[in-house]
């Protein structure tokens, strides 16, 4: 993505050098000194459903036994004090929406689909980034909402498709330590392949599937990346990936790579460290050119907006789900 110079493009060179300074102490200083106050309520709930994995004739079944069960959780939430929570709950219990998953227990985890799944020919799944648990679940939903209704509009005649929300894992806070590490991506890697493996049961070997990772969602997707079995790998308004090269994911996947115009994690310092037993930061920057990912157009927009109706990133990336990858602008 080339970027406009003026006559005062060594200062503010020198400015963008100062900054990535000031931000790598900074990403070192969230690990070497935990902030107070940064964790999360724990929300009582009941556990979750125990169901099998699921299958093309068993998925109403699961998603019935799933929407139950944040049924219960909304009533344990509302009984304990939590208005908010009990409110999302109630939503997620509502009788048109299919959860593959939920627990309603601490942050929370769903999984939701939109679409039918079990006859769908494209699949995008979307894993999240920083601070998205059940409190803030409707804006990760808006965003798979957006994809699902434009892939809907502009699918080929005969071609049907859904898109999988994955809150499968307990998402880092941007104002703590685990955000600047994969730590908290590598506990849940393994979760993304096993549900991959779960929806490849669920949809079958020829439709394609692709994987959306936004921010540190990148971060997961990139340490599942050498096991699912997945057509497309995008990721976007990502910090890094722990990874110097997309080849270093070892996936069959292609390997694409976008940043908003007005994003300020183009300001993350690409730097990776090991300190006091643990990695800082995700290394080379997945939109550089030494990276090697297939760069696509995201616009003018910032680190909320890739999923945003009418943006470029938008259009882009449902030319991707589709398979319609000459169509995709840079």
């Amino acid at each position: 993505m080339g970027r406009r110079r003026g006559p005062d493009g060594g200062g503010r060179a020198l400015g963008r050098r100062w900054r990535r300074g000031v931000l790598a102490s900074l990403v070192a200083c969230a690990v070497a000194v935990p902030l107070a106050g940064a964790g999360r309520p724990r929300v009582p709930a009941p556990p979750p459903a125990a169901t099998a994995p699921p299958t093309a004739a068993t998925l109403e079944a699961t998603y019935a036994a799933h929407r139950a069960n944040a049924g219960a959780a909304a009533r344990t939430a509302a009984a304990h004090g939590h208005r908010e929570r009990a409110a999302t709950d109630r939503q997620l219990a509502a009788p048109e929406r299919q959860l593959l998953a939920f627990d309603g227990r601490g942050p929370g985890l769903v999984t939701e689909v939109l679409g039918d799944l079990a006859h769908a020919d494209r699949v995008a799944v979307l894993v999240p980034g920083s601070d998205t648990g059940l409190d803030t679940y409707g804006r990760f939903r808006a965003g798979a909402l957006a994809l699902h209704e434009r892939l809907t509009r502009e699918a080929p005649a005969g071609t049907r498709t859904a898109v999988v929300a994955w809150l499968g894992y307990e998402t880092p806070g941007t104002v703590g330590t685990a955000v600047a590490t994969t730590d908290r991506a590598d506990e849940a890697a393994p979760e993304l392949r096993a549900f991959i493996r779960e929806l490849r049961a669920v949809v079958g070997r020829d439709p394609r599937v692709s994987l959306l990772c936004h921010s540190y969602g990148s971060v997961v997707c990139a340490r599942a990346a050498a096991g699912p079995d997945v057509d497309d790998l995008a990721l976007v308004g990502s910090p890094g990936t722990g990874a110097d090269t997309a080849a270093a994911l070892r996936t069959r996947a292609r390997v694409w790579a976008a940043r908003g115009e007005d994003d300020w994690v183009e300001h993350v310092p690409h730097l990776s460290a090991g300190l006091f037993g643990t990695t800082v930061g995700f290394g080379t920057d997945p939109v550089s050119p030494a990276f090697g990912a297939r760069v696509f157009a995201a616009g003018d927009g910032g680190h909320s907006d890739y999923f945003t109706p009418g943006s470029a990133s938008l259009a882009n990336l449902t030319r991707i789900v589709l398979g319609e990858t000459r169509a995709v602008t840079s």
